[in-house]
C-alpha cells in the first residue's frame, strides 16, 4: 500500500509538469498515457489488475469531467500517471464552493458505483482478482474523501465546513502511519503549511504581502513598422506596459495590455481573481513568420491573490446537505470494503 501514498503525493506536486509534457492530443495523450500506465501496472502485477485498476482510475476522473460539464465549465480528457493515479486540469476555476464540492464529489461518486460493480462482478463469478480490485477502488475513493486539500475530501469541506480541515489534519497522520509512506507525508505537510499561511501567517502580516507573478506570451506584428523605418525593440528591451483589468459575467478575470508606439492591445486571462500591481515586459524575440517579422513578446504579471471570502457563502441547507453526503459516502466505502473483505476475504 505504500506506492498509494506516494502516488497521491507524486500526482499532486507533479501532475501539472506531467501534464505539460504530454500534450499531444486531446485524444492521444488519454490513451497513450492509458496504455503506458497498464503496462507499467503489469510489470508488478497481472495483466488483468493492470487493466482493470486503470479502467476504476478512468471512471473516478470521467466523475469528475461529467460533474465540471453540468456546471459549464471546461476541463481536460483525463491523463494517467504510472504509479501515481490520473488527473484532469481545470480551465477555469469554479465561481463558488458549492461548485467547487460539486465537481469534488463527482470522482468519489462515479468511482464507488464501478468498484461496486466489480463487487457484484466478483461475488457472481467468485473471481479474486475482481474481489482485490473492488476493494482497492474503493480505498483509493475512500482516500480521496480525505479532508485534505486538494484531495477531492479538501474541495468538498470547503462547502460544509472548513473546520473539517482539521479533522484532515488528525486523519492524515494516521493514514501516514497507515501507507508508511514519506510522500503522502509531504502532501500532508504542504497542507498544512497552507493552513498556516491562510489562517495564521496572512492574518498577522495582512493579505498585501502575498504577491505572486504570471508569465503570459503575445505575438506581435512589427513588419508594416519594419517598412516605414520604425525601429524594432531589441532582446534586452525591458518595460512597464499599461493595462486595465476587468471581469466578465463569469467571474474570469482579464488582463488588457496596451503597447502605444507599437500600436498593439493583447489580452490575457487569469485563472483566479487578483489585484494587479504590474504586467512588465521579461523578454523579446524576434520571429520571422510567413506574413513577416514579428516580435514575441514575454510579460510577467505581478499580483495578488484575491480571496474573496462570499466563496464560501454556502446556504445552509446546501451544507447540511453536502456534508450528510459526504458522511454517508464515506461510511459506505468504509462498510463495503469491510463486506469485500469478509466474502472475498481481501485485505491488501
Amino acid at each position: 500500500m505504500k506506492w498509494l501514498g506516494g502516488g497521491a503525493a507524486m500526482l499532486l506536486l507533479k501532475g501539472k509538469a506531467i501534464l505539460s509534457l504530454l500534450k499531444i492530443g486531446k485524444i492521444a495523450a488519454p490513451l497513450i498515457s492509458m496504455m503506458i500506465s497498464i503496462w507499467a501496472y503489469a510489470l508488478i502485477y497481472p495483466w488483468g489488475f493492470a487493466v482493470g485498476f486503470v479502467l476504476l482510475l478512468l471512471v473516478h476522473e470521467l466523475g469528475h469531467v461529467i460533474a465540471a460539464k453540468q456546471k459549464g465549465l471546461p476541463v481536460s480528457a483525463p491523463l494517467f500517471i504510472p504509479f501515481v493515479g490520473a488527473l484532469i486540469a481545470m480551465k477555469r476555476q469554479p465561481l463558488d464552493a458549492e461548485s467547487e464540492a460539486y465537481i469534488a464529489f463527482g470522482g468519489p461518486i462515479l468511482g464507488s458505483i464501478g468498484a461496486v460493480a466489480v463487487f457484484v462482478a466478483a461475488y457472481y463469478t467468485d473471481s479474486p482478482l475482481l474481489y482485490s480490485l473492488a476493494y482497492i477502488g474503493l480505498l483509493l475513493n475512500l482516500l480521496n474523501l480525505l479532508p485534505i486539500h486538494p484531495l477531492d475530501g479538501g474541495r468538498i469541506a470547503v462547502a460544509v465546513t472548513r473546520w473539517l480541515w482539521l479533522v484532515g489534519l488528525v486523519g492524515g497522520l494516521a493514514v501516514i502511519l497507515y501507507l508508511q509512506s514519506i510522500l503522502f507525508f509531504i502532501i500532508w505537510a504542504l497542507f498544512a503549511y497552507d493552513l498556516y499561511k491562510k489562517f495564521i501567517k496572512q492574518r498577522k502580516k495582512g493579505q498585501g504581502n502575498t504577491l505572486s507573478s504570471v508569465s503570459k506570451g503575445f505575438l506581435i506584428p512589427v513588419e508594416h513598422l519594419k517598412d516605414v523605418g520604425y525601429m524594432i525593440p531589441g532582446p534586452d528591451h525591458r518595460r512597464d506596459l499599461p493595462f486595465t483589468t476587468y471581469s466578465d459575467l463569469n467571474r474570469q478575470q482579464h488582463v488588457k495590455v496596451n503597447w502605444d508606439t507599437l500600436d498593439y492591445n493583447g489580452t490575457a486571462v487569469l485563472t483566479q481573481q487578483a489585484i494587479i500591481s504590474k504586467v512588465r515586459i521579461t523578454r523579446l524575440e524576434h520571429v520571422t513568420l510567413e506574413n513577416g517579422l514579428h516580435l514575441r513578446m514575454h510579460l510577467e504579471i505581478l499580483y495578488t491573490p484575491f480571496d474573496n471570502d462570499k466563496y464560501y457563502d454556502v446556504p445552509a441547507n446546501t451544507r447540511w446537505k453536502y456534508g450528510a453526503a459526504y458522511f454517508l459516502l464515506a461510511g459506505f466505502l468504509a462498510g463495503m470494503m469491510y463486506l469485500v473483505h469478509l466474502v472475498g476475504n481481501v485485505n491488501l
